[in-house]
């Protein structure tokens, strides 16, 4: 089979998308013994490299300084859709008919995916926005939401299969081995992990590192976790460096080793939420994009996490005191939530009644 994926990350976009893409290839790779591309734009903060060092095919399209005209989430291909779309065909033609393309991108819709439908077997799109109409046959939206099973209705046509939560959530393998060693956690916070995610351009971090400070928590071990995009990595590290108790680490690639040594997590909205989860353990969220509101309140109403708001009003003294707030009984709730709840994430092979 022969799978490409269209997809960029850049200091705007983030990473995660690329990452849920990655994991997903890697999957594909190993699982049905894929032949897999990826059609990358060169973005300033991109992480193209990375997926090189994968071992995986990247087919560059050309930095473009972004065009007037285009707004809202248009400007993170920096052309139009026509031209993205043609720039992508050339590619195609190079790499041969694929069976299946795999988009990732909240810039892409029907008027991009119309223009490839005679290029590719199959299309499938992954997104959680619901907020504009594709031609796609299967579409991914891994999130949690209170309507899930409606927000897709007019948007797709009548025959696209719908992979709908976080049973279908794209979990690397690393998390399933993690899983197999999980650790029953007794509600006191000795670990707590820091991580918003590859870029966190507002640098919320460091308003997280500050709330703990605050509260003078030095018998407890804090590792902090940025991504290799993070403009804000030498201030962090070097208020790392000047604590007793808090750990720099950049672009790790054992986060579920982290995450299963820690009581407590500290960070955004997203596909972290699901990895989280499955492993058992408490987060206090703060939303570091608009997408991430509704979902992250529908995992508050489980009581998965604890949901602070969106970053614009989130104060380093709210974490300090969330974080007073949930040790003890809520924190050991919280974590058994969780791994009730996260038992049924993650299908292996989603292709296996596609």
């Amino acid at each position: 089979m022969k799978i490409v994926f269209r997809v960029d990350s850049s200091l705007q976009i983030g990473s995660g998308h690329l990452m849920r893409c990655l994991t997903l290839a890697e999957r594909l790779k190993k699982e049905n013994g894929s032949d897999v591309y990826f059609i990358m734009r060169d973005l300033s903060g991109n992480l193209i490299e990375l997926v090189k060092q994968k071992k995986i095919t990247v087919f560059e399209l050309p930095q473009v300084e972004p065009g007037k005209a285009l707004a809202g989430y248009a400007k993170w291909l920096t052309v139009t859709q026509e031209q993205d779309a043609a720039e992508t065909i050339a590619s195609i033609e190079i790499i041969g008919k694929p069976d299946i393309l795999i988009i990732d991108s909240y810039a892409i819709d029907i008027t991009w995916e119309n223009m490839l439908r005679t290029y590719v077997e199959k299309i499938m799109v992954i997104d959680d926005l619901a907020n504009r109409k594709h031609d796609c046959d299967i579409l991914l939206d891994q999130n949690e939401y209170r309507n899930k099973e409606k927000r897709y209705e007019y948007l797709v046509p009548q025959h696209c299969q719908l992979l709908l939560g976080p049973q279908h959530a794209i979990l690397r393998e690393e998390f399933y081995e993690a899983r197999k060693k999980i650790r029953v956690r007794d509600g006191k916070i000795n670990n707590i992990l820091v991580f918003f995610g590859g870029s966190d351009t507002g640098n919320e971090t460091m308003k997280a590192l500050q709330a703990i400070s605050m509260l003078e928590l030095n018998d407890i071990t804090v590792n902090v976790i940025v991504g290799k995009s993070n403009p804000n990595q030498k201030e962090i590290e070097k208020f790392c460096d000047k604590s007793n108790n808090m750990h720099y680490f950049c672009q790790v690639d054992n986060i579920a080793e982290f995450m299963n040594a820690a009581d407590l997590a500290i960070g955004a909205g997203g596909t972290i939420t699901w990895e989280r989860c499955f492993l058992g353990l408490p987060a206090i969220v703060v939303a570091i994009a608009d997408n991430q509101v509704e979902l992250t309140e529908a995992c508050a109403s489980k009581g998965i996490l604890v949901f602070l708001g969106d970053k614009s009003t989130v104060t380093t003294p709210l974490l300090s005191q969330a974080i007073l707030n949930i040790e003890g009984r809520t924190l050991k709730k919280i974590a058994q939530n969780c791994l009730d709840e996260g038992k049924d994430y993650g299908r292996r092979n989603i292709f296996a009644s596609s």
